[in-house]
């Protein structure tokens, strides 16, 4: 016992100098620097963090303390990265949670490699750097969802060996923790029983278990393996998942902490100055995308909804009452009928823009028009007699297309040619639609929708009417320029 506590404090004194020096040189970390607490736990054979506390093996952290500092340095800020990133909180939502930890190991070190601080640095291999090039000139932005769907279409062309050498160079802690998040001890009655302390005068790179298979399937300490998080230590067999529903709740308010902890990051890297910034490489365009959140593109309509009336049965009017009491009465002679119209709020009047230079992809703006297609077939949220206006537009206006009624507009996304590939100017736009307004085109127009990339130049006289430019979020796109009293949106 005396022993085990004396390789718990040496962990903890090492994490914390490392805690430390980071804190020195990165200052902006320190709130979640200080998040996490440190654990000695000797069911991995490295270290780990399940979003609450840092769960280490002391043998592999003094070892790394004193072989390679910079290391275990670099392994905290990684740890910490895919706690900002959230990626503990969406691992289950992927069924192969192999493929599911290479992708947020890559993310994390492709951030840590952008980053210019001693502590964390390390020279980049050529394997790494191949992976690099060919990863960021197919997706532009590596996000775990954008590298899932990468290596998932692309499977076949991944060898086993390939895979496995992926892994040992971009892994570098314990990710088994993330499953285990959901349960702790004291959960289940069988979990109350009185367990043993393991052993801890032996070699601690391999944790204790009466499991015979367990050690074979465990990878290098230096490949960050995990344990086999599924084995009951006493026997061998599954247990039933059982997940505490107030263990829930506290996972949700974690998560919560460290979007928060994400949201105050990116608002304390905007303040911190360009030179210091740069400095930091890609984290702060990351957290950008981190902290956006995806908008459904019907309930972001309903801004642009005005109330009038539509053919259809009110039921919220019909009198059941004088129904009745005029049947009962006189017979088949009803004295009310069911009122043949209602009043509803839906989008009458809209024009949607879109660009058309050669940055702004043809695809994406095929989703884009099938998206609002689909909704003006569903009628969900436009009348069934519109003023629908959509403009192509590069550096100037292309095409303009009048849409009346839903099927015009199935023809017209069915079809789609875009006509352009220039420099981008979103201002003719603007002109149009005012032109279109003097004309009295428009009885009540409420908005304009423009599809885009962002690279272009905006106008600068903020419209009477809401503006949205809309952004892929799984595209390459550029918001910075969009003026304050413009809406950003991201579908």
């Amino acid at each position: 016992m005396e022993r085990r506590k004396e390789l718990e404090e040496g962990g903890r004194r090492v994490l914390e100098a490392a805690r430390t020096e980071l804190y020195i040189e990165m200052r902006f970390m320190g709130p979640a620097l200080s998040a996490l607490s440190c654990e000695m736990d000797l069911s991995t054979r490295t270290i780990g963090t399940d979003a609450v506390s840092i769960r280490f093996n002391p043998s592999h952290v003094l070892r790394l303390f004193v072989e390679e500092p910079g290391r275990l340095n670099r392994t905290y800020v990684h740890m910490l990265l895919h706690c900002i990133f959230r990626h503990m909180y969406t691992s289950e939502r992927y069924p192969d949670k192999r493929l599911y930890d290479l992708c947020a190991d890559i993310v994390a070190e492709s951030v840590l490699d952008e980053m210019d601080y001693r502590c964390i640095y390390r020279v980049s291999s050529d394997f790494r750097d191949r992976w690099y090039d060919k990863l960021t000139k197919e997706l532009k932005v590596l996000t775990v969802e954008k590298l899932y769907r990468y290596f998932s279409e692309n499977e076949g062309d991944l060898t086993e060996t390939e895979y496995e050498k992926l892994e040992r160079e971009f892994k570098l802690d314990d990710h088994s923790f993330w499953l285990r998040m959901q349960e702790e001890p004291g959960d289940r009655d069988d979990d109350k029983r009185e367990k043993k302390d393991p052993p801890v005068d032996r070699d601690m790179d391999t944790p204790q278990s009466n499991d015979p298979g367990k050690q074979n399937d465990e990878k290098d300490a230096d490949s960050g393996g995990n344990g086999n998080v599924n084995s009951d230590p006493g026997d061998g067999k599954k247990k039933e998942k059982y997940i505490n529903p107030r263990r829930l709740e506290k996972i949700r308010n974690q998560e919560k902490n460290w979007d928060k902890e994400a949201k105050r990051l990116e608002t304390e890297i905007e303040t911190i100055g360009k030179e210091a910034s740069d400095r930091l490489g890609k984290l702060s365009w990351m957290l950008k995308i981190q902290n956006t959140r995806k908008t459904d593109y019907r309930k972001f309509l309903g801004r642009f909804k005005v109330l009038r009336e539509e053919g259809g049965i009110d039921m919220d009017t019909f009198d059941y009452g004088m129904y009745a009491f005029g049947l009962d009465t006189y017979g088949n002679m009803p004295l009310i009928e069911e009122n043949e119209f209602r009043e509803i709020k839906k989008v009458q009047e809209l024009v949607i823009a879109i660009d058309t230079s050669a940055s702004c992809k043809d695809e994406l703006v095929q989703r884009f028009l099938n998206e609002t297609a689909d909704m003006l077939l569903t009628g969900e949220s436009f009348f069934q007699k519109i003023k629908l206006v959509i403009i192509e537009c590069d550096d100037r206006v292309q095409k303009m297309i009048n849409i009346t009624a839903a099927e015009e507009m199935e023809k017209y996304a069915g079809g789609i040619t875009i006509e352009g590939g220039y420099g981008t100017d979103f201002r003719p736009v603007f002109e149009k639609v005012e032109e279109l307004r003097t004309q009295r085109f428009f009885e009540n127009l409420k908005g304009l929708v423009y599809f885009t990339d962002g690279y272009g130049t905006y106008p600068e006289k903020p419209t009477d009417y809401d503006t949205a430019f809309v952004f892929a979020k799984d595209a390459d796109y550029e918001d910075e320029k969009v003026p304050d009293w413009a809406l950003k949106l991201y579908v």
